[in-house]
């Protein structure tokens, strides 16, 4: 099932690899602003690209709670449950 949880949480670290530098492996773990240096601007590019990965549409506004690769799908897959 493509909206599962670990199915989501693997296709974000493919997309999050190349904001990272190559001596770094994405993990759940993974800090999006101080280990990757995601800034505003990557950050939004980011969005867009997970939207139409999962056709979804993220609020701006629930970012602020996102600090790890888990928060980020966690929040993608509680969009996409709810869209169910």
């Amino acid at each position: 099932m493509e909206n599962d949880h670990n199915s989501i949480l693997q296709k974000l670290c493919h997309h999050l690899e190349h904001f990272a530098s190559a001596d770094i492996k994405i993990v759940p773990e993974t800090d999006l602003i101080n280990e990757l240096a995601i800034d505003s601007v990557k950050l939004l590019n980011l969005i867009m690209e997970i939207e139409d990965e999962f056709d979804i549409s993220i609020p701006i506004n629930v970012l602020a709670d996102v600090n790890t690769v888990r928060d980020l799908a966690d929040l993608i897959y509680k969009i996409k449950s709810a869209l169910k």
